[in-house]
């Protein structure tokens, strides 16, 4: 005869788990749901969107340091508390637009835009007695920093911010101020190139004349073939100066029979950086 064979005992803890596995699923939707519902998750991916932007030496302290200065960005935030001066809260603005615009290289321009409407963003929020928007005031302090930061010459940047600055009660709209916050950086990064350029001029503590000027000459005429809409293009004519076109600008100042002088480094900055600003346009 056939053995009957006998139920098989059901597993300890086997239907408890069975029971427990939607719960778990519930459970793991539900904090995916509440992240994305909180903003963390879209927050978290813009995070690590700026690390691969920046691509920083040392990505954990660039990321505290970036939520530490998205604190001011949403309106709500712009004037808690409203410290016994707006000026403190201004300054807070400017230093995270600063922190912003800094992320990224004007040359990428993806990402330097992105930077410039978040910094658009920061100094737009409104406190509960300022309506929102950027005014002529807030816009060229923050031009005033850059430069200042960059540690450009005053008599460099005076005649530059006279071009691209606003009104104090002036309302600036973005493109505005995309305009200014890139040209500034063009024209800390132009006064860095012309500084290397002094540096291979100078002989003994000592650059000739002529030959500072015969340069200048030849970078004033590069600038003046192109046309160059943009503030970074300006860049482009000088590295449009090959060796070559500088040997022979060079050789014809030495074989000119002039008296020889020297040019200081200062001089030879403003005379370059004049080239410059007489190139970009006016704001008004």
């Amino acid at each position: 005869m056939a053995e009957k064979r006998r139920p098989t005992a059901p597993v300890a803890g086997a239907s408890e788990a069975r029971r427990a596995s939607p719960a778990r699923g519930l459970a793991t939707e539900s904090e995916e749901e509440f992240l994305r519902q909180a903003g963390v998750t879209s927050m978290l991916r813009a995070a690590l969107l700026k690390v691969l932007e920046a691509r920083p030496d040392e990505p954990l302290p660039f990321l505290a340091h970036y939520f530490d200065n998205l604190g001011l960005r949403s309106p709500a935030n712009g004037g808690a508390g409203e410290p016994p001066g707006l000026l403190l809260l201004q300054q807070q603005r400017i230093g995270r637009a600063l922190w912003h615009l800094r992320l990224a290289h004007h040359s990428q321009r993806t990402a330097f835009n992105n930077n410039v409407s978040v910094a658009y963003e920061c100094l737009s929020a409104s406190g509960r007695k300022k309506r929102p928007g950027l005014d002529g005031r807030t816009y060229s302090e923050l031009l005033k920093r850059i430069c200042r930061d960059g540690e450009a010459p005053e008599e460099i940047v005076s005649p530059l911010l006279q071009k691209i600055q606003c009104r104090d009660h002036e309302a600036v709209p973005f493109d505005i101020f995309r305009y200014g916050m890139l040209t500034c950086f063009v024209l800390l990064e132009f006064v860095a190139r012309a500084d290397a350029l002094y540096e291979v001029l100078d002989d003994s503590g000592q650059a000739d004349r002529r030959v500072c000027q015969a340069v200048l000459d030849t970078l004033e005429g590069a600038l003046l073939a192109g046309d160059f809409e943009a503030p970074s293009r300006y860049l482009e004519a000088g590295s449009q100066l090959g060796p070559d076109c500088l040997a022979l600008a060079m050789d014809r100042a030495l074989l000119a029979r002039k008296s020889n002088s020297a040019m200081l480094r200062d001089e030879f900055l403003e005379k370059a950086a004049s080239l410059f600003i007489a190139k970009v346009r006016p704001v008004g």
